[in-house]
């Protein structure tokens, strides 16, 4: 059904600028994150428990092992490039899994970005204050 022990299943996510790398395994529930647990890389337990939603949506936390590269953005930012890269492994990883993880909205990417600076403005929409006088 799935992978051997040493072989990996990869899914990548993006959340802003946010980019994870997602490999998961068999195993027994092990979470690391840049090389940190779960719940050390993210001090917040709500962003944690964020993170890992998918494979406890599939109840699958407790047999595969994750581990994850993640870089840019901030911490919410990363969080939900966790889940995006989590359910497209865990898709790869056993197909079966594709109806609950789109249902719940895993694998539907967040079009949201910073809106960039225009000139003549101090930022994307706030102006320079008028003085009419």
């Amino acid at each position: 059904m799935a992978t051997a022990q040493s072989s990996y299943t990869w899914g990548t996510g993006r959340r802003k600028t946010a980019v994870a790398r997602v490999r998961i395994r068999d195993g027994n529930g092990q979470f690391l994150v840049n090389g940190l647990p779960l719940n050390e890389y993210f001090p917040d337990p709500a962003l944690a428990a964020r993170a890992a939603t998918p494979a406890v949506a599939t109840e699958m936390a407790q047999r595969i092992d994750v581990f994850v590269n993640v870089s840019g953005s901030g911490k919410s930012s990363q969080a939900g490039a966790i889940v995006m890269g989590l359910a497209r492994a865990l898709k790869t990883f056993r197909p079966d899994l594709d109806a609950v993880l789109r249902a719940s909205g895993y694998l539907t990417r967040d079009p949201r970005m910073v809106e960039r600076k225009k000139y003549g403005h101090k930022k994307a929409r706030k102006s320079f204050q008028f003085s009419k006088r």
